[in-house]
């Protein structure tokens, strides 16, 4: 008789329940200030390479635990030249241990999130080492994030290609269900094998990447855009190294914008848990690439022919309509890329 298949391939590996009244040094550590230095280029980037205004503390009016709850809190004040405060955990100490991290598996965040204008909270995943190049050539995943002032959508995203500034990226919109926000009870999760990623909102799956790249090539401390297959690392890099788990609430920088007089300030990133799983019985092969466009296939945008001349005499107005086509929302729906520049 031949066995029954696991209902569940997932088993618990790691994870954060919040039960005690403290943060767990032995699996979290705290970013602190507005910015951090680049030993590459031997200089300080501010803002956290995004001009964010924010400083990360660990002070308890920024981070706290109790009732089973983490809350990170984004304040309104001032503190060594920045306008507010917040908090930034990951599981990688600042001088470069790793408390946790993991090469595929299954994340899970369930958090309430805050919203409004200027705020940046997220859910995310970098990678330990930096073994294809400076960000984004050895990836980046993001469970969570929202521009502030949609707090009924949810963007599921990946980072990859080159180092800044020719690194590529994948962001999936995912509308919440009618009458429901962010600020409201959500569970976030990724599934991540060799060659395929796949993000879930309460449990509903958002989208499956399955194609990207990442390119080493550099000019004078640059990323190059990849030319040819063999500039591109071998599939699946850069998904194939071990990450590590961050959170943060952010204030500012060149996605979200400044916030206005509508922001709610403090602003409270509330989580309940965070796990990891591994797979019963190991992850297999890798997946084949799935479709899609390297940049030397992408063809550039045709050049815009220049306008013809009238005669002189010709004195009618000319009114241009813009052609536009109704569609259905979908439940996943591409967007434009950020304009983040460096990992926060």
């Amino acid at each position: 008789m031949a066995p029954s298949k696991r209902k569940n391939p997932w088993r618990l590996v790691w994870n954060d329940e919040f039960d005690g009244d403290r943060i767990d040094p032995e699996k979290w550590d705290f970013d602190i200030g507005n910015g951090f230095f680049d030993y590459k280029s031997h200089a300080w980037i501010v803002g956290w390479g995004n001009e964010e205004l924010q400083y990360y503390t660990r002070e308890p009016e920024n981070v706290s635990v109790k009732d089973g709850l983490l809350t990170i809190r984004a304040v309104k004040e001032s503190l060594h030249g920045c306008g507010y405060t917040s908090a930034r955990l990951k599981t990688r100490r600042r001088d470069g241990t790793v408390l946790f991290a993991t090469c595929y598996g299954r994340v899970e965040f369930r958090a309430k999130v805050p919203w409004g204008k200027g705020l940046w909270p997220a859910l995310w995943m970098l990678p330990v080492d930096d073994k294809y190049g400076g960000w984004a050539a050895s990836g980046e995943i993001d469970l969570m994030e929202i521009v502030g002032e949609k707090p009924h959508e949810v963007l599921n995203s990946i980072h990859f290609g080159s180092t800044y500034p020719k690194r590529s990226l994948i962001t999936t919109v995912h509308p919440l269900p009618e009458g429901s926000l962010v600020s409201d009870w959500h569970t976030y999760a990724v599934e991540w094998e060799p060659g395929e990623i796949r993000f879930f909102v309460d449990g509903l799956q958002t989208c499956t990447y399955d194609h990207w790249w990442s390119c080493s090539r550099l000019k004078d401390g640059a990323g190059l855009e990849a030319e040819k297959a063999a500039d591109v690392n071998p599939w699946p890099a850069p998904f194939d190294q071990p990450f590590y788990l961050v959170m943060n609430v952010a204030v500012g920088g060149n996605f979200p914008g400044a916030p206005n007089e509508a922001t709610r300030f403090p602003a409270e990133l509330v989580v309940d848990y965070v796990r990891v799983y591994d797979k019963f019985g190991g992850y297999g092969p890798v997946k084949a690439i799935g479709k899609g466009q390297f940049p030397w296939q992408v063809k550039p945008a045709p050049k815009a022919r220049p306008a013809r001349k009238r005669p002189a005499k010709t004195l009618a107005k000319t009114t241009v309509k813009t052609a536009t086509k109704a569609t259905k929302a979908t439940k996943a729906t591409k967007a434009a890329p950020k304009s983040r520049a460096k990992p926060r």
